[in-house]
């Protein structure tokens, strides 16, 4: 008959030696203890925890015993779920024999390969942005690529453009054509203008000066006024 409370004993002790630091005892009845798990550190000094709660049930180790993760850090609610199946296959493989090592190790294990995706992850991330950051510098150095398609909807909204202007600017002719008005209109409609003339002889007053240099004194000039083939139209049309 198996001595299931001695197996558990010898076992409980071997755990406890080998992990002194992260093995905590909660309770006796029944047996339940804690053991906390760390991954190897990542390159950047990335690390994933988890604290495992394990319960003795009467007849283990032919029966497997209860667990749970009591705390964790930097666990994804995936990676957690993935560590649950994992013990549970891991107990249906060694049932009939003390499992606890197995159980642990097989987790610091599933911690190294989280720990390596979140490396992995990261450094994808990483290349993807970069990857974004250069098809985007790209896109603003080469422009945007002519095809059939948006050169046809551009020529489109062009001609639109366009017609839109010319009839905006006929419009607007018409409208001044209009308004303008001819000589004789702005004649009578100002009527400033009749007056004008005779309001800047009145300011000028006796102030408008003459410069006689431009006339030719009469007497100096060689008239004939005799001579038969004199016209005076004639001299200045020879002045000129």
């Amino acid at each position: 008959m198996t001595d299931y409370a001695e197996e558990q004993r010898n076992e409980l002790e071997a755990i406890e030696s080998i992990y002194p630091d992260s093995f905590t005892v909660l309770s006796e009845v029944p047996t339940s203890f804690t053991i906390t798990v760390t991954s190897d550190a990542g390159e950047n000094d990335e690390m994933v925890e988890a604290t495992l709660k394990f319960t003795y049930v009467e007849k283990y180790p032919d029966e497997p015993p209860l667990w749970e993760i009591y705390s964790q850090e930097n666990l994804e609610d995936s990676d957690a779920e993935d560590i649950l199946s994992l013990l549970q296959q891991q107990a249906d493989e060694n049932l009939g024999m003390v499992m606890i090592f197995t159980l642990v190790t097989a987790v610091q294990e599933k911690l190294n390969e989280i720990v390596d995706q979140i490396k992995n992850r990261r450094e994808e991330e990483k290349r993807r942005k970069e990857k974004e950051a250069e098809e985007a510098e790209k896109v603003a150095f080469q422009g945007t690529v002519v095809t059939i398609e948006n050169f046809l909807a551009w020529k489109a909204k062009f001609e639109l453009e366009m017609a839109e202007l010319r009839r905006k600017k006929q419009k607007e002719e018409e409208q001044a054509g209009k308004h303008k008005l001819t000589g004789k209109q702005l004649f009578e409609t100002d009527h400033n203008l009749d007056t004008s003339d005779i309001q800047f002889l009145e300011d000028a007053g006796n102030n408008v000066e003459v410069d006689e240099s431009l006339f030719q004194d009469i007497d100096d000039l060689d008239l004939d006024e005799d001579d038969p083939d004199f016209d005076p139209l004639e001299m200045g049309s020879d002045e000129d």
